[in-house]
């Protein structure tokens, strides 16, 4: 249940931001919406920001939503889940791999599973959620596996969806009256 109820996309007063957000997601909100949009800014801000990472990055859909869901199962945001894990699936992700988020750190130590570069994202999801510093060796792997471009996105993307995932939950957002 959430924490504040969510917000009337019908009022007449934020309708262009209704509109702008719909487009981006093909024509209807979703529960995080509804509550972003308590402060129009704040939603306009998030829009964009959510619109450019999930649309205009170098780094591959897979990997982009196997970190997503990876942040999701640490920080117990099952709406995340919720919504990333049908697009890990559709980015080409098996689901022996999303199977194996429900523990990850062993997922990023399971080489039958994920390759080096997902290993490496996952070790560097792991220490951005847990402990927000990334050690020297755990950044040199990933700029093993990731361009700077690509790493800079990676490392973008997972803050990004820490950022998410804690908004989630602080506010009890779920995934119910899709």
């Amino acid at each position: 249940m959430p924490r504040i109820p969510y917000r009337n996309e019908d009022d007449a007063e934020i309708g262009d931001l209704v509109d702008a957000i719909k487009a981006r997601r093909k024509g209807s909100l979703i529960n995080l919406d509804r509550m972003l949009l308590h402060s129009p800014p704040f939603a306009q801000g998030w829009n964009a920001l959510l619109g450019a990472v999930r649309r205009n990055l170098e780094i591959s859909p897979r990997v982009r939503e196997l970190v997503i869901c990876a942040v999701a199962r640490l920080n117990k945001a099952g709406y995340e889940w919720y919504q990333h894990a049908p697009e890990f699936l559709a980015a080409g992700g098996p689901q022996s791999q999303l199977d194996a988020l429900d523990d990850v750190d062993a997922a990023a130590r399971d080489t039958a599973r994920f390759d080096e570069a997902e290993r490496a994202a996952l070790a560097l999801t792991l220490e951005m959620t847990r402990g927000v510093e990334v050690s020297d060796a755990t950044l040199a792997r990933a700029r093993a596996s990731f361009s700077d471009r690509e790493l800079t996105e990676l490392v973008g993307t997972i803050a990004t969806y820490n950022m998410v995932s804690r908004f989630l939950v602080a506010l009890g957002v779920d995934e119910q009256g899709e």
